[in-house]
């Protein structure tokens, strides 16, 4: 696979677009460390875009922010180099439980359930629909299109979708000790009330989301769709491969998508991102965000495998990186926001 940043392009009038989801998958305990608390995870993306969009938080009881050392959010990733590079951005909601007082655009589409439920997303086909409407919406007005997402417990439905389509979905985690024997549980018990078996689903892509997937992946693939043509920036880890994959299996035209992810997760030993990447046959380019030099210590626990990616923390590095930002200013400003988030964490 060929580097993207000798390929790619310097972008005119580029968009930065994050999907936000829930799933009830999110409540099983330990199976996702995005949110202080199982219960606390209705509230991440809601937070998340929020803090994208204004730099702290409106509707939400807590920061996004990741046990111990407060490890920030990679949504600061995502703000930092959003506003450093004067990229504009837009959300959809598909399937939120709190909507965040931020613009976004509404896809009408349910939370996820927990995948061990026989239908994990409901109307996986309406949702494609509605978000293909939107990107044919903002199509003709860009040239470049960064899609990212923040969905609680994603990783563990990325597993059940991958799994369903024949790969080996060692998926990443938000914390540093993965738990691989609960994912893995979980999609295996899920498997079997929807009586799927590994790879059972290949020629059925639609049902594999309907079963174990969640609500970001259809609107994400529905997204795709509509900017038929146009370049494409899947920023995610496991996640996005899980995307990449439906939309293979589904036929949808890639020759213009990759995938760009944080050094983090291809470093992760506990997964297998780059083994699905070359089954896929995907182009992807990693960004190391340099947190190992930073004097904030919730930004150097990434360094030590915690959070690792969300909120297309990657591609907005990337894309930042295209226009002329490098990636020292942007922890610098990174870390002044972190600054100002603890002054808010203290009068909690």
């Amino acid at each position: 696979m060929e580097s993207l940043i000798a390929n790619d392009k310097k972008p005119e009038k580029p968009l930065f677009i994050c999907v936000l989801a829930n799933t009830e998958t999110a409540y099983i305990e330990k199976i996702s460390a995005a949110g202080k608390t199982a219960k606390l995870t209705d509230y991440t993306p809601t937070g998340d875009a929020e803090l994208v969009e204004t730099g702290g938080i409106i509707s939400t009881p807590v920061i996004p922010m990741t046990p111990p050392y407060n490890t920030p959010t990679p949504g600061l990733i995502t703000r930092a180099s959003l506003q450093l590079s004067n990229v504009p951005h837009l959300f959809v909601n598909s399937g939120l439980k709190i909507a965040p007082k931020v613009p976004f655009e509404d896809l009408g589409a349910k939370p996820g359930e927990d995948i061990r439920k026989e239908i994990a997303v409901h109307d996986v086909e309406v949702i494609i629909e509605r978000a293909r409407e939107v990107g044919e919406k903002v199509r003709d007005d860009h040239d470049m299109f960064v899609i990212g997402e923040s969905t609680p417990a994603g990783t563990t439905t990325a597993m059940g979708v991958l799994n369903a389509l024949g790969y080996d979905g060692h998926v990443s985690s938000s914390s540093s000790e993965n738990p691989v024997a609960l994912k893995q549980k979980v999609v295996s018990e899920a498997m079997e009330v929807s009586g799927v078996t590994k790879g059972s689903l290949r020629s059925d892509p639609l049902k594999a989301l309907s079963c174990l997937g969640d609500p970001m992946m259809p609107a994400t693939a529905g997204l795709v769709e509509g900017l038929k043509g146009k370049r494409v920036i899947l920023a995610g880890g496991t996640q996005m491969a899980a995307v990449y994959a439906f939309m293979k299996h589904a036929g949808t035209d890639l020759s213009n998508v990759s995938i760009v992810t944080t050094s983090y997760v291809v470093d992760d030993e506990s997964a297998n991102f780059n083994e699905i990447i070359e089954a896929l046959d995907a182009d992807m380019h990693a960004i190391d965000p340099g947190f190992g030099r930073s004097s904030h210590k919730g930004l150097r626990q990434y360094e030590l495998g915690y959070v690792k990616e969300g909120v297309g923390a990657g591609g907005a590095l990337y894309l930042a990186g295209l226009l002329g930002v490098s990636v020292d200013s942007i922890r610098e400003e990174i870390e002044k926001i972190c600054v100002e988030l603890a002054d808010l964490i203290d009068a909690e």
